[in-house]
């Protein structure tokens, strides 16, 4: 077996065994009705952390983790409009649609009309 083989069958056994950590915290959420709310919440809380650490270790979850720095890294390069940029923005938009409304509005009442004439 190659490496690139022995690679995909392990992630798919991870991916498994991640499978089974979320079953299990769904299943005995239900199955451990009697003990309270709170520590069954917890329970769910630490298993579905230990699934998704699990997740993390595959390559498809590394992966994931990278593009979520690179995303961070990229939003803080993202020039934020001011406030004044913003409101003029809106002000814009906010005229276009009473605009295109009224337009449309207008063009409804005159084809009203001509059926209202065509079919009198």
């Amino acid at each position: 077996m190659n490496k690139e083989s022995t690679s995909k069958t392990l992630d798919n056994l991870k991916w498994l065994l991640a499978l089974a950590v979320f079953a299990f915290a769904v299943v005995g959420n239900s199955y451990f009705i009697e003990i309270p709310f709170l520590y069954r919440v917890i329970g769910v809380l630490v298993l579905f952390i230990i699934g998704l650490g699990i997740i993390a270790i595959t390559n498809f979850g590394s992966n994931a983790i990278k593009l979520m720095k690179e995303s961070r890294t990229e939003i803080r390069k993202v020039v934020w409009p001011t406030r004044m940029e913003t409101t003029q923005t809106f002000m814009v938009v906010f005229a276009s649609i009473v605009v295109l409304c009224l337009f449309f509005w207008g063009l409804e009442s005159l084809l009203s009309f001509l059926t209202g004439l065509v079919l009198g």
